[in-house]
């Protein structure tokens, strides 16, 4: 394993963010600013603006254009990138579709925000569980040493040419986005040596090699376009699980799919996503304590969603607490808890799941919250009562009229 040099410093989530997009040596990046995202675009704005970086920065009148800027500049063969939260995203759907349809390398940051309405401005996923059917892979972030690392292996990534796809690096908004940290930053030779420059071989600007892109699509056509984008995903996990492996050897911190904690006895499993990893595992320590058979999993790849490296890391599992971070109205239960369930079910796996949806609208999720969850689980495993979804912390006392 080869040392890297690396750098402490005491970064926000957006900071750590605009470092690694430094690093990346962006050609383009395209943003509108919106509540908790600013701060990246701020900070990479006085990058191009002091004369660190080269990057043509474009300031757009919403996100749709942003979008639209950057998949223009990806099309061309350039390293563009953007960031946006909740209403921006809303608003930038359309086109975000297109940056997968397209097969283009784009990242983009995606500060979690709580999407409309009523309006707020606070972290839940609502946001980013709005596109996890839309071909981009998705990467989420605990902390914002997680927010720098995945940025990094995001470019990598979506530039690699058995990709080829677009992916959104997700933080929590504020609570990651605002909160500062020591975030350990790579050697910008390191990085950029890592990365390489970018070699989409596609571009729009090589008359030499003309394509067609954005063309229409019969219905002839158009199944075989988006079945190449589910097959593409699926082929991506070899790819992404190469990628961590290589950073691995090289800068010695390890990354994985679900990333399990005191998982191999565990008989009561948490699964969560970004900061609330964090507080689930300080709770977990507090239960083996007093000789609970607890572990938890950190979701770090959403998209593509492999069922198989969830279960291969909880062995003795019984029961899962799914965390859900955002609704799905309508339907048995959240994202997450749907993933889970439709995949243990096709694997053949009869563990007992429950879907505890917490936090939306950024309300605050404690230690105790997720005790409270605990001592749920322990009693509907002995009772096998499996399929609920519960209201974390839900005030029973507002009445909406």
């Amino acid at each position: 394993m080869s040392v890297v040099n690396k750098v402490r410093k005491s970064l926000t989530g957006a900071q750590a963010a605009a470092e690694a997009m430094r690093q990346a040596d962006l050609d383009v990046v395209a943003a509108y600013p919106i509540t908790p995202q600013t701060p990246i675009v701020q900070e990479y704005a006085q990058f191009v603006a002091d004369g660190i970086v080269k990057t043509e920065m474009i300031q757009v009148e919403s996100e749709h254009s942003a979008m639209s800027a950057v998949v223009g500049a990806a099309a061309a063969g350039a390293r563009a990138s953007t960031a946006t939260s909740s209403q921006g995203l809303a608003l930038m759907w359309e086109i975000v579709a297109i940056a997968s349809s397209l097969r283009l390398p784009i990242v983009m940051n995606l500060v979690n925000r709580a999407i409309s309405g009523p309006l707020n401005i606070h972290c839940d996923h609502s946001d980013a569980m709005a596109i996890r059917d839309l071909g981009w892979i998705m990467l989420f972030s605990e902390n914002p040493q997680d927010v720098y690392y995945n940025n990094i292996l995001a470019f990598k990534i979506a530039e690699d040419p058995r990709v080829f796809l677009p992916v959104a690096v997700n933080q929590d908004g504020f609570i990651t986005s605002h909160c500062v940290e020591a975030v350990e930053v790579l050697d910008d030779n390191f990085v950029k040596e890592f990365l390489g420059p970018n070699k989409y071989p596609y571009s729009l600007l090589d008359f030499d090699k003309p394509i067609s892109a954005g063309e229409w699509a019969m219905p002839s056509h158009y199944f075989e376009f988006r079945v190449e984008i589910q097959k593409t995903i699926e082929n991506s996990v070899p790819v992404i699980e190469e990628i961590f492996s290589d950073f691995y050897k090289k800068i010695g911190v390890k990354f994985d799919f679900f990333e399990g904690y005191m998982t191999d006895d565990a008989e009561i499993v948490f699964v969560s996503m970004n900061s609330t990893s964090g507080t689930v595992r300080y709770v977990v320590n507090k239960l083996r304590e007093k000789g609970k058979k607890v572990g938890s999993v950190n979701v770090r790849v959403y998209r593509p969603f492999v069922i198989e490296k969830l279960v291969e890391i909880i062995p003795s599992a019984k029961y899962i607490a799914v965390m859900d971070r955002a609704l799905s109205f309508g339907t048995t239960g959240s994202p997450l808890y749907q993933d889970i369930t439709s995949g243990l079910y096709a694997l053949g796996k009869n563990l007992i799941v429950n879907d505890y949806v917490y936090g939306l609208g950024g309300r605050d999720i404690t230690d105790k919250d997720i005790e409270e969850i605990y001592n749920h689980a322990e009693y509907s495993l002995k009772e096998g009562i499996k399929g609920q979804i519960i209201y974390v912390g839900l005030n029973p006392n507002f009445i909406v009229k």
